[in-house]
């Protein structure tokens, strides 16, 4: 998605040294329930601590719904449990007492606090918004759901696809829009009141709603420290969003894409090197930052690890918060570390209009990350996806898989 609103939410806890005893400092491993607060809001989330066999740190997952997402692991020092979060320039600082946590959430920008919110957890509670058989109702809000988002400090608007399950009054699902998803969403209808969350480490995201007389939703979301839009969304079976391969495309007079750019070791990298001749090319153009580059990333560098030996490669241009080499290569080192990239990704600029049109200047805009871009083994460039509907979007994450191995079969199999 475009415009990522940075992140909230991890947790910590404070460990013991010195005159403290053992015990202050035994993070109990399991679920606990942490929140947010932001605005009188809370945003609430899962996290299933373990602890490493070195007994000296945490791993620590965000469960959303099906979803157990592993984050950097947890440590103490100077009496506190750290939960650094590198990639998405966040960390979680926090006291420990018995079976509670409390601290800060603390955006960074080169290692200095720009932005906290306060976090509380509580080891043992597993529910994300009520506890079993607190919410009551009679409402289903399952289907698709046509949604303008608006945020109101611009006006600008957003059109979007909201997509829902509803079990008993458990909700999950997500929303889509023209540049990305919201990812896995989950939470609970109660009465005529919906109520979901997600945390991904990057993003912390609340949407709350009621379901009106005339059956249409009208609700708030709150995101990261500071982010704030109103929606409302009507029941649509035929919902849809405009068509992803239409939105970026190649200025007139082009037709391939050229680039050298350095990789995380300082090694340029070109599309005219000898790896990629008469080869299928997908250019992933993404940022360590974006939630929605990992999910495309966790379907890409696996099927690239079983496809690679087809005549087909992937090159990651990478556009950074930062495009200084010493500050942003080591977050492209541990997202390729992370995800078992065996493909090179690229430090191609700072993810801004003028630094991607200067990296890119062949096309007419990047809308989103990640954008993706189908090469043929002749050069030329295919198709330009903008956007990814991950795992959390269902069905169109399936529809999206079959489109892209059908696609990239076909180049292949041309002479």
């Amino acid at each position: 998605m475009r415009v990522i609103n940075l992140a909230i939410g991890l947790f910590a806890m404070i460990c013991a040294s010195g005159c403290q005893s053992a015990a202050d400092t035994d993070l109990k491993a399991g679920i606990w329930r942490a929140t947010l607060n932001r605005d009188g809001q809370e945003l609430p989330l899962l996290l299933d601590v373990k602890q490493n066999p070195d007994k000296t740190t945490y791993t620590i997952f965000s469960v959303n719904g099906e979803e157990r997402l592993q984050l950097d692991s947890a440590y103490f020092k100077n009496d506190s449990l750290h939960v650094p979060m590198q990639i998405f320039d966040s960390e979680i600082i926090a006291a420990l007492k018995k079976d509670q946590l409390t601290g800060t959430y603390n955006r960074l920008k080169e290692g200095k606090v720009i932005a906290s919110l306060p976090f509380q957890a509580t080891f043992g509670e597993n529910h994300r918004f009520f506890k079993e058989g607190v919410a009551k109702s009679d409402k289903n809000i399952a289907g698709k759901w046509s949604t303008v988002f608006v945020n109101t400090s611009t006006g600008d608007s957003t059109q979007a696809v909201g997509n829902f399950t509803q079990n008993g009054t458990t909700v999950q699902g997500s929303f889509l829009t023209p540049t990305g998803d919201y990812r896995y969403l989950n939470g609970n209808i109660n009465g005529d009141s919906l109520y979901l969350s997600t945390f991904d480490g990057s993003n912390a995201l609340l949407f709350k709603a009621a379901l009106q007389s005339d059956g249409t939703l009208k609700g708030e979301q709150w995101s990261g420290v500071k982010g704030y839009k109103t929606w409302t969304a009507q029941l649509d079976p035929d919902a849809k969003l405009p068509d992803a391969t239409k939105l970026t495309f190649l200025k007139p007079g082009f037709d391939k894409v050229n680039f050298s750019f350095p990789d995380s070791d300082g090694k340029v990298v070109s599309l005219n090197d000898p790896l990629y001749k008469d080869k299928v090319v997908i250019i992933q153009i993404l940022g360590s930052w974006c939630p929605n580059c990992m999910d495309e990333t966790n379907f890409l560098a696996p099927w690239y690890r079983k496809n690679k030996e087809r005549g087909v490669e992937i090159v990651g241009l990478a556009f950074e918060h930062s495009d200084k080499p010493e500050v942003s290569n080591p977050k492209i080192k541990k997202m390729i570390t992370r995800f078992g990239m065996d493909y090179p990704v690229l430090l191609a600029g700072t993810n801004n209009d003028e630094a991607t049109a200067k990296a890119l200047p062949m096309l007419n805009k990047v809308m989103s990350y990640p954008t993706t871009i189908f090469i043929d083994k002749k050069g030329k460039v295919r198709e330009i996806h903008t956007g990814f509907s991950g795992p959390g979007t269902g069905k169109y994450y399936d529809q999206f898989v079959e489109e892209f191995n059908g696609l990239v079969t076909k180049m292949i199999d041309e002479k």
